[in-house]
């Protein structure tokens, strides 16, 4: 499921088939496609009737706006990079920068098994308020969608475009179609998690004659439940929680797989399993092109020094206690 957009200056068309091409190489492209879109608008509004991006135009675009971030320019003028590299290889003249602002490093919030608890409990809790029956099932949809996150790992964006089919209960997998960096990969389910789903599909069918064959369809059956859905969902959870009043960094649903990675790595260090042996198992399971983008989820956690530190009898052997003198 993919966000379209309609362009209309002079370079719709123009956009519209590179968008095109992308996905069809396999990159959802969601992100180029809204930022190619608020270009559209940009020279619709200016009038521009000439294909070709100037330097001029260019520069009057990547102007960094008064509520915008470093990271949020950055990927606007990426997009805008990416289409003028495609531009020029059609034949149409226009301006490639050599440079781009860099985005802002950001540190993710790690969640620990107190944040999770408190974060499920007003999962739990929570019953829609509008006398709409859509909203009564999402809350139901909610509860097991965030477990399915957390549990597996998924990329919220996974989660939402399940279909039923996607999800067998009988052999205990999910499969991923099309993921990112078009990667497909089956994942498998522990029998709680499983035994979850098999419940949870059982009441869908009772609930919604028709679901279109979505696993968590959305307000309208018709279409899955959007992300930006789950987004905003998931900041009202955690908003909930006593957590929140006390942390400096908000979470985002990413957090959720984040917390999962970290939680397997934690256990296979506690039973002295081989990490150099399983990584690359969790690197497919998690769609990575390999350990070492897993690797990244890894890091500034506390645990791990813990761990390592119980773990290490090397150090006070190599690098003796020093001995104060009185």
């Amino acid at each position: 499921m993919h966000k379209d957009f309609h362009y209309s200056s002079i370079f719709a068309d123009l956009i519209s088939v590179y968008i095109q091409s992308r996905r069809e190489a396999g990159f959802m492209f969601d992100n180029p496609a809204y930022w190619l879109f608020r270009f559209d608008q940009f020279c619709k509004a200016r009038q521009i009737d000439k294909i070709e991006i100037t330097k001029e135009l260019y520069d009057s675009w990547s102007a960094k706006q008064l509520s915008e971030s470093k990271t949020t320019q950055s990927n606007r003028l990426q997009a805008l990079r990416c289409f003028c590299i495609h531009l020029n290889a059609i034949g149409i003249p226009s301006y490639i920068p050599t440079q781009l602002p860099r985005p802002e490093k950001t540190v993710p919030y790690l969640m620990s098994d107190e944040d999770i608890r408190e974060f499920f409990k007003q999962v739990d809790l929570y019953e829609s308020a509008a006398p709409v029956k859509a909203f009564e099932r999402l809350a139901t949809e909610y509860k097991v969608l965030f477990r399915l996150i957390y549990c597996c790992g998924l990329r919220n964006n996974e989660a939402c475009a399940l279909r039923l089919t996607d999800v067998n209960t009988d052999s205990g997998t999910l499969t991923i179609i099309h993921s990112k960096g078009n990667k497909d990969r089956i994942i498998y389910l522990s029998d709680d998690v499983c035994q979850l789903c098999t419940e949870y599909k059982q009441w869908l069918k009772k609930e919604l004659s028709d679901t279109y064959g979505w696993f968590f369809p959305g307000k309208y059956p018709d279409k899955c439940i959007p992300k930006t859905s789950v987004d905003r969902k998931f900041n009202e959870f955690w908003n909930s929680t006593q957590t929140s009043r006390k942390c400096d960094k908000k979470p985002t649903v990413h957090c959720l797989r984040h917390a999962f990675v970290i939680k397997r790595i934690n256990l296979w260090m506690e039973s002295d399993t081989s990490l150099r042996m399983m990584m690359p198992y969790l690197s497919n399971y998690l769609g990575h092109k390999g350990p070492m983008e897993s690797y990244y989820y890894y890091h500034l956690v506390q645990d791990a020094f813990n761990t390592v530190r119980r773990k290490d009898t090397i150090t006070s052997r190599v690098i003796p206690e020093v001995q104060h003198e009185e």
